[in-house]
C-alpha cells in the first residue's frame, strides 16, 4: 500500500530531477543538498512506494518500471500544482479567476454594463458572471459567499446594516416621465406641485411609504394612485397611453422609449443612494470593478421635446 505521507512537493521535485538527470549528484547540486542527503530521501521514498524506484548503475541511476509509473504521476501532480500557483497568483493580482457580480435591475440598464465593459477590456483574463436581484436577496448571496461584489440601493428596504463593506457609488435621483403631448413636456424641469392633479403609475401596494409619497407630502399633497405596475419598462407603456405619469430612476434613463420625455424635478427631488457591497476580504478584481463603477458616467440625458 502506498504511503502518501512521504510524497510532499519537495520530495516529488527531487524525485523528478533524479529521474530526468539520471544522477543523484546532479540533483544534489541543483537543490543544494549533499549526495548522501539525496540518497536518504530517495530511499525513504522507495520505502513509502513499496519497492525500488531506481536501478543503481555504475554511472548514475535509471528508473525501474515502478519508478516510471510513479514519475508519470509525479510530473502530472507538479504540473497541476504549477498551474494552480499561476491561477492563484492571477486571482490575487486581479488578473484571473472568476468575478461574481450581483446588481438590481435598473443598475443593469447602464451603470453595471458600462463598468463591466471597461473592466473586461482591462482584465480579459477574469471571467465575469452576473446575477440580477433585489437588494435583500443580493446581500444574502454576498453573505453566503456566492457573490464577490453586489450593486445595491437603500430603497425600498434601507441599507443593510451588517455583513458587508459598502461603498457609496452615486445618488440616483428620480425623474418624472411624461407623454410627449403632456402640458408640461415642453418645460426644462417640473415643480412637483404642478403634478398634484396627475394620476401616478406606481409599483408599491397602496398605503406603503415610497419616495413619491414622501416627496409629495413635502410638496403639500397626496399623489393620486392609478395602475400598479411592478417593472419600470411596463410603466412606460401606461404613461405613453396617457394613463398617468411615473417616476423613473436616473439610472434607467437610457431605457426610456422615444415617445416619452423625462424631466427633472425642481427643488429637492426624491432620490435613492446606490452602493457597492463587498465581503470583508474582497478580491482585488472586485475592488477594481468598484472603482470603475464609481467612475462610470451614466447616461442622464433628459429627452428633448
Amino acid at each position: 500500500m502506498l504511503d502518501t505521507n512521504a510524497f510532499d512537493t519537495g520530495t516529488l521535485r527531487l524525485f523528478d530531477e533524479v529521474a530526468t538527470s539520471g544522477s543523484f549528484t546532479a540533483a544534489a547540486e541543483l537543490f543544494g543538498y549533499t549526495q548522501s542527503a539525496v540518497s536518504r530521501r530517495i530511499a525513504a521514498l522507495e520505502r513509502a512506494a513499496g519497492g525500488p524506484l531506481f536501478e543503481r548503475l555504475a554511472r548514475g541511476v535509471r528508473l525501474t518500471p515502478a519508478g516510471e509509473a510513479l514519475h508519470r504521476h509525479a510530473v502530472a501532480v507538479l504540473d497541476r500544482l504549477g498551474r494552480a500557483g499561476e491561477e492563484l497568483a492571477a486571482i490575487h493580482g486581479g488578473r484571473g479567476g472568476t468575478l461574481r457580480v450581483g446588481s438590481f435591475a435598473t443598475a443593469n440598464v447602464d451603470l453595471v454594463p458600462g463598468a463591466l465593459k471597461r473592466f473586461a477590456e482591462r482584465r480579459p483574463g477574469v471571467e465575469l458572471r452576473l446575477v440580477e436581484g433585489l437588494t435583500a436577496r443580493l446581500m444574502d448571496r454576498l453573505a453566503a459567499g456566492a457573490l464577490d461584489v453586489a450593486v445595491i440601493s437603500d430603497y425600498p428596504a434601507g441599507l443593510p446594516a451588517e455583513g458587508a463593506r459598502t461603498v457609496l457609488l452615486r445618488e440616483d435621483r428620480l425623474l418624472v416621465a411624461l407623454p410627449r403631448g403632456h402640458r408640461l413636456a415642453a418645460y426644462e424641469d417640473v415643480d412637483l406641485r404642478e403634478l398634484a392633479g396627475e394620476t401616478w403609475i406606481e409599483a408599491a401596494p397602496r398605503g406603503q411609504p415610497t419616495l413619491l409619497v414622501t416627496a409629495c407630502a413635502a410638496a403639500g399633497f397626496t399623489p393620486r394612485s392609478g395602475m400598479r405596475v411592478a417593472e419600470w419598462s411596463g410603466k412606460f407603456g401606461f404613461v405613453a397611453a396617457g394613463l398617468g405619469v411615473t417616476l423613473v430612476p436616473e439610472l434607467a434613463a437610457r431605457a426610456v422609449p422615444g415617445d416619452l420625455v423625462l424631466r427633472p424635478l425642481r427643488g429637492t427631488a426624491p432620490a435613492r443612494k446606490v452602493y457597492a457591497a463587498l465581503p470583508e476580504a474582497p478580491l482585488p478584481a472586485a475592488l477594481e470593478l468598484v472603482e470603475m463603477l464609481g467612475e462610470w458616467k451614466v447616461c442622464t440625458t433628459v429627452s428633448p421635446t
